[in-house]
């Protein structure tokens, strides 16, 4: 039976990002924000290059796969271990589960295949928590 105060069921909107997860609104555990982000991929893209590049002498087209590749491993391995990747460890931020506890192997394999399509990043919530986040059931959090 629909709710007579909110009779379509919509949730209403936070008033800053991670409100409804029950995060802080700054500082330590809140969400991390855009430039945070940002910044973080172009670290992480710019290492997953760098060690593309020293791998060996690659065509254009095979040295993007290469770098693709390195950015999706490194992903799948140092956010279980180090809580993060080093672009997001470099700039304060983590990546936690969103029901607490260890993040576990499956949730950054799904995460990555996500965030290598580029467009279920690009997709966010008012939480600014992308797609991939959702999918996943994890937020990207300062430290």
């Amino acid at each position: 039976m629909p709710d007579p105060v909110n009779p379509t069921g919509d949730i209403p909107p936070s008033t800053y990002p991670g409100e409804r997860l029950g995060l802080p609104e700054e500082g330590t555990g809140s969400v991390g924000r855009i430039g945070r982000r940002i910044a973080a991929i172009m670290v992480d893209w710019l290492i997953a290059n760098v060690i593309a590049l020293l791998v060996g002498p690659y065509a254009s087209t095979a040295q993007s796969w290469a770098t693709l590749g390195i950015f999706a491993l490194m992903q799948v391995l140092f956010i279980p271990t180090i809580g993060g990747s080093v672009g997001h460890r470099l700039l304060g931020m983590r990546v936690v589960p969103v029901r607490g506890g260890w993040i576990g192997p499956w949730r950054p394999i799904v995460r990555t295949l996500l965030l290598v399509v580029v467009v279920p990043a690009l997709v966010w919530d008012s939480d600014q928590r992308g797609f991939h986040d959702k999918v996943a059931g994890t937020v990207l959090i300062r430290a």
